[in-house]
């Protein structure tokens, strides 16, 4: 056992505390990381609000850091190793995993317990959680070796950590889940660090006209810098009629980036006939419902939902990491602060302020 500082959930919308916790040593298909950058995402707000996890817990997963120590069966990454972690770690053997969709993987639990016993995490012998199997906002993480990909050495770790999570969702979004195609229109509603990430993704995939929604003007500009060629802000009048009229019609495709009943209808109702919605936020409480006028499926409009950009993380992290190299996939400007783990409190308040795309919490 090992004793390290992590941010540890204790109650529902109260602030994360810094501790010292004890952190195990691998087990044979276990990996020790010494965390280096996470990225702060709206999935551990939902979660601080009590959506989620269970206290004790450590939250965080959009990680990047360097391998510490391997379990002696681990072959996929070395001590020293630069590496990226995702929730999205897969068994390889399930239907899910073996008919291309490791991201639905069915079989996830056969990789979140330890041969050993025990837990990876804990405080004076009891039990703390972490999130996703990972808990990034810690400053060493024990993971299964499935829910790794190795990176380049010369890729800045701060800006890989965003592949954990937005860049692989959002990205994924556009180019794995809706297939976005060339010369397409699209609207992107919500531009926090998963919208930019479809937006990205849009502009990647050849989309002629990438249309950004949100209600903070500081969010529109932010649009524009990543690819946006126009803006509707969210608290105006209309906004499906804006977009019908700024997209002739209506666009090609949709996103909620946000997770919210009222956007995910305006996602159907602004596309084109045969247009598809793709709803890649997550609602809460998850037993919310959405209501579509039906109509709009008369003239053969789609909706579907997304988790984690319908990713293959292990493949798509290499290529997302080639495109920043190329230029093509802008990772720098996306990272409006960066803070050490004691001020994770204030990530939290900025985010919910909507004054940032991304924090990132390095160590």
């Amino acid at each position: 056992m090992r004793d390290i500082k992590a941010a540890v959930f204790r109650a529902a919308n109260e602030p994360l505390s810094i501790e010292t916790v004890q952190i195990a040593e691998p087990d044979p298909h276990e990996v020790l990381l010494r965390t280096a950058a996470s990225g702060v995402c709206h999935s551990d707000l939902h979660a601080l609000e009590g959506n989620n996890d269970v206290p004790p817990a450590v939250f965080g997963h959009e990680p990047a850091g360097v391998v510490e120590a391997v379990g002696d069966q681990v072959s996929n990454v070395a001590v020293g190793d630069h590496v990226v972690a995702c929730t999205s770690f897969s068994c390889g053997s399930c239907a899910q995993c073996f008919g291309g969709h490791p991201h639905l993987c069915s079989n996830k639990l056969s990789m979140s317990g330890r041969i050993s016993g025990g837990s990876r995490l804990s405080q004076d012998g009891q039990p703390i959680a972490q999130m996703s199997g990972l808990g990034s906002f810690a400053e060493m993480m024990l993971v299964h070796e499935r829910a790794l990909v190795k990176i380049d050495d010369d890729i800045p770790l701060d800006r890989a950590a965003l592949c954990g999570c937005a860049i692989t969702t959002g990205v994924g979004a556009a180019l794995n889940t809706a297939e976005v195609s060339p010369g397409s229109s699209v609207a992107v509603f919500g531009i926090g660090g998963v919208g930019i990430s479809i937006v990205q993704g849009a502009r990647i995939a050849g989309a002629r006209q990438i249309i950004g929604i949100d209600l903070v003007e500081d969010k529109l500009a932010l649009a524009k810098h990543f690819g946006a060629t126009h803006t509707v802000n969210g608290n105006s009048a209309d906004v499906v009629k804006q977009i019908k009229r700024l997209s002739n019609g209506g666009v090609d495709y949709a996103f909620d980036a946000v997770g919210n009943k009222l956007l995910a209808e305006q996602c159907l109702y602004c596309l084109r006939p045969r247009g598809l919605a793709t709803l890649v936020g997550a609602i809460y409480p998850v037993t919310d419902k959405v209501e579509l006028m039906a109509g709009h499926f008369f003239v053969e409009k789609r909706i579907q939902g997304c988790y984690m950009g319908s990713n293959r993380f292990q493949q798509d992290v290499p290529r997302y990491l080639d495109l920043y190299k190329q230029g093509r996939l802008n990772l720098d400007d996306m990272i409006s602060e960066r803070m050490p783990l004691d001020n994770i409190n204030e990530a939290f308040a900025a985010m919910k302020a909507g004054e940032v795309a991304r924090s990132v919490i390095v160590f």
